[in-house]
């Protein structure tokens, strides 16, 4: 176990999030926030002061093998929300600790989770801060470095810290080096923020709002600068967002092929026909089923179920109206548009359509052998063969992801709410959602539930954005002590 390379990266890591405050500490100046000024300010020493700490070790060998991927991702976003909650506890604008770590943790999963009552009481500097660790987490902060910073050195040790991060049933490279491929990902995903920020203007959103607002679409978070998330403002721009949020939930391998003008690929991709699919269905039953809810106003009906889908489903968890009003029906495909999420390699969350498209076909092919015994049967995806480890590895991933969900259940149970709330709460947070029904609903919050229980929900996001096997490599100490 290559320990000393799995610090070194923590404190590279430590180094990016000491820079990535610096921005919310400029506009705390500017806005004369003298107590978020502080936060950030200690924030960014302590990151820094940390991070210097690996020029007082020497590296000896920069291979990562497997072991070393999944501890060095896990152990990175561990240490980058513990440290990314500091500004928001020394600023005292989050006094309970607890509450600061689960902000900053639904932050940067890409969860929008919060315990927030009053959103537009944070100062200007922390709502930056709060909103940017969604656009550094969608994506990935290994990623990043893969993308910036020389890494790993040997045939796979850039792919084992990519796998550990990447949401997925696997990893595909766009290039041969990898490095690269992240480079191209990152390239992508900044552009797409940066033409979302310039619509966003275009209908007369705020500087600050359309970048904030930009952040949570990109990274599919969902923490907004207003109390009401996104009801507030004009129609033009929840539209704006409804579109992106599509977008981002889409592989951003399918933007790399547009690119290339593989168009054929595109078409031929069976989980983004899947996704969108499942997208437009939902879409269609929801506004036929809630009808009444608007008067009988189809328009207005699709406006805000389109909305409130493409939210749900890719996980960013935007709202523009209380669907804890809508039928059982509606409410019951939102919960599985919870589940069912995004495609796998976008900012999204859920099981992803990949693994569900992967599900059915196996099933299929196990049913056709007990029919058909001597008959040989394969799985294929995209006219490409999938091996019997990513199978299997699908299988392992949903059995240990109910037993998450059962037991998370079970131990936030001791807070007496209701079943709706237990339930929903948790799968929110293991699928990096946000908001749930009843209690924590899309006006409802966080806040009321205990720290055990908050620490709890804070594990199942790192457990959900994180993929589960990276965190629960954390728990197994024997994996420090082998070779």
């Amino acid at each position: 176990m290559n320990r000393r390379m799995i610090l070194y990266l923590i404190c590279i890591t430590l180094r990016i999030e000491a820079v990535c405050m610096i921005p919310g500490l400029l506009i705390s100046v500017y806005q004369n926030e003298a107590a978020s000024v502080l936060g950030l300010g200690v924030g960014i020493l302590l990151c820094a002061l940390c991070s210097l700490s690996s020029f007082f070790f020497r590296v000896e060998t920069k291979t990562i093998g497997a072991r070393e991927g999944f501890l060095c991702v896990s152990l990175s976003w561990v240490a980058v929300s513990l440290f990314g909650a500091l500004p928001f506890f020394v600023s005292g604008a989050i006094p309970n600790f607890v509450d600061c770590i689960f902000e900053t943790v639904s932050g940067f999963t890409t969860t929008g989770a919060s315990i927030l009552t009053n959103v537009e009481a944070m100062p200007m500097g922390l709502l930056y801060w709060r909103s940017f660790t969604h656009w550094l987490g969608g994506m990935g902060v290994l990623v990043f470095l893969l993308a910036v910073v020389p890494m790993g050195r040997g045939k796979n040790s850039l792919l084992h810290v990519m796998r550990a991060e990447s949401p997925g049933p696997q990893v595909d490279k766009l290039v041969p080096r990898l490095q690269n491929s992240a480079k191209i990902l990152y390239a992508i995903y900044i552009a797409l923020t940066l033409i979302q920020i310039v619509f966003l203007l275009a209908g007369g959103m705020p500087l600050f709002d359309s970048f904030c607002t930009a952040f949570g679409t990109a990274g599919t978070g969902g923490f907004g600068v207003r109390n009401d998330s996104m009801a507030g403002y004009s129609p033009y721009l929840q539209t704006v967002c409804t579109v992106f949020m599509a977008l981002f939930g889409i592989n951003f391998s399918i933007f790399y092929l547009l690119l290339l003008r593989q168009f054929s690929r595109v078409f031929r991709n069976e989980e983004l026909r899947l996704y969108l699919l499942v997208m437009l269905s939902a879409i269609a039953l929801i506004t036929i089923n809630t009808l009444p809810n608007f008067d009988g106003n189809v328009g207005e009906a699709f406006h805000h179920v389109a909305f409130t889908v493409s939210s749900i489903m890719t996980t960013t968890g935007f709202a523009t109206v209380d669907f804890n009003l809508w039928p059982v029906f509606s409410k019951m495909l939102l919960v599985l548009l919870m589940i069912f999420g995004a495609c796998a390699g976008s900012t999204g969350g859920g099981i992803k359509a990949a693994r569900v498209a992967l599900l059915f076909k196996a099933a299929r092919r196990n049913i056709r052998r007990m029919l058909r015994p001597r008959s040989v049967s394969q799985v294929h995806m995209d006219g490409q063969l999938v091996d019997e480890d990513t199978i299997q590895g699908t299988y392992s991933y949903l059995t240990v992801y109910a037993l998450i969900a059962a037991f998370s259940m079970l131990l936030i149970a001791v807070d007496e709410f209701s079943l709706e709330t237990n339930v929903t709460a948790v799968m929110a947070c293991l699928n990096n959602i946000g908001p749930g029904m009843d209690v924590v609903g899309p006006i409802g919050n966080y806040a009321s539930f205990s720290n055990f229980s908050k620490l709890i929900l804070s594990f199942d996001m790192l457990v959900g954005r994180l993929e589960i096997f990276p965190m629960l490599m954390l728990f197994v100490p024997a994996a420090w002590r082998r070779n």
